[in-house]
């Protein structure tokens, strides 16, 4: 559903501009609201709402009583923003979840299928400088049939 990567720059307000790609996703597939919070690899996830409730659905199923079930549901739902981007395509991202990405100024916009990432440049350029050498063998280990 959302593909690419497309480099924006954070406004002086805070706000980052999706991709002009998403914003027609999201509304072919009608989808005005957004959670966005803290991801993996120091970037952050963004989900449409009905996936957002997917991905909530699944994590209610994880045992409470396991201590890593407790401390991945509580940095992740207590780091999570509804957005709704506004006529421009305009989100706010608040100051902790870009501090939480180290993001400053300029970003990269990921489209991952199910949901879309936000990187700080930087932070992008080093991880895909870092995996994409290994990425053909990730390939081949995750696609045997066995």
């Amino acid at each position: 559903m959302f593909y690419g990567e497309f480099i924006h720059s954070i406004d002086r307000k805070g706000r980052l501009i999706l991709p002009s790609k998403f914003r027609e996703v999201a509304k072919a597939n009608f989808i005005e609201k957004f959670f966005v919070t803290r991801g993996l690899d120091q970037c952050l996830f963004m989900f449409g709402e009905e996936e957002w409730k997917n991905q909530e659905m699944k994590l209610k199923t994880l045992s409470f009583t396991r201590q890593e079930a407790r401390i991945f549901n509580r940095l992740y739902f207590s780091g999570a923003v509804e957005v709704v981007p506004d006529k421009q395509g305009r989100i706010l991202l608040p100051q902790f979840l870009k501090e939480y990405g180290e993001i400053k100024r300029d970003v990269v916009v990921v489209g991952v299928s199910n949901r879309i990432e936000i990187w700080a440049l930087e932070k992008w350029q080093d991880y895909y400088k870092n995996w994409r050498p290994s990425f053909e063998e990730i390939s081949e280990k995750l696609m045997e049939t066995s």
